[in-house]
């Protein structure tokens, strides 16, 4: 027969041992990205630049440009819009980030509202391009929810990406170092997706950028050379309108800016 304290002792290392498990097993935060998700945020792939306006095979939107090592902050915010689904898959991408625009590193986070099979599928995700996109598994996206966002460059050379769901009251963050980094453009950004080759652009209607339609106040917003404000408050040589194109044709077109400089819309074409 154990005495109590053996007993004890058995007990105590059940309980370790289920603890052990169910922290092994726990839920991770985020998750790479796989099976018919698994598409990568490229660089921008410019077709034609003429002054302050640009088209790009891959993006839509704007882009406030600077020196080297002059964009340390960028702040969107959106509304998730929703996709209509036919037979043809199809992705489409809505974030924020810093480089990319001249550069050859991206980092960045946003969500995605894509169409798989003829199902519509929309989830939160963040990368440090050229590493592979990792979705987030804490903050869920529905159309018409709000979503903020925040990349970030901080002294010791570490980027912060920061997401909330607005509505739903649900954030995630994480911070990483990125060598190559340029820290020369601010994006606001509707995206076809890449996998070997530009994916299909899912037909998102129309998605709203900025405090005017999403009353998140301070988006959207860059910190470029130490002055932070709307993007169109920086010079208009450094405040580049994209559109999205495809052999001649339009796929996605961004409007001009509001009054105050802070908000926008993208429309499927």
């Amino acid at each position: 027969m154990f005495s109590r304290m053996s007993g004890a002792r058995i007990l105590g290392a059940l309980v370790v041992l289920l603890a052990t498990v169910l922290v092994s097993y726990a839920p991770s935060p985020a998750r790479p990205l796989s099976g018919m998700s698994r598409h990568r945020h490229d660089p921008a792939i410019i077709r034609e630049r003429h002054g302050s306006n640009a088209t790009s095979t891959n993006w839509s939107g704007y882009a406030v440009t600077g020196a080297n090592g002059s964009v340390t902050d960028v702040k969107g915010s959106w509304i998730v819009p929703t996709v209509t689904c036919s037979a043809e898959d199809s992705y489409s991408s809505f974030w924020v980030g810093i480089d990319g625009f001249t550069s050859s590193t991206v980092e960045q986070i946003g969500i995605d509202a894509d169409c798989v099979s003829g199902t519509a599928e929309y989830f939160a995700w963040f990368e440090f391009y050229p590493h592979w996109p990792y979705t987030i598994n804490t903050v869920e996206v529905q159309p018409g929810d709000t979503i903020s966002a925040e990349v970030s460059y901080g002294a010791k050379g570490q980027f912060t990406v920061t997401l909330t769901n607005v509505y739903r009251n649900q954030s995630f963050s994480i911070s990483t170092k990125m060598q190559q980094a340029k820290l020369s453009s601010a994006e606001w950004i509707v995206e076809a997706p890449w996998s070997s080759g530009v994916l299909p652009l899912a037909n998102f209607g129309l998605a709203e950028f900025g405090q005017r339609y999403t009353r998140q106040t301070g988006t959207c917003y860059a910190t470029v050379s130490g002055k932070t404000g709307a993007i169109g408050s920086f010079n208009p040589a450094n405040v580049i309108q994209i559109d999205m194109v495809s052999s001649d044709v339009t796929k996605a077109k961004t409007s001009l800016l509001s009054k105050d400089g802070s908000s926008f819309t993208d429309a499927w074409w």
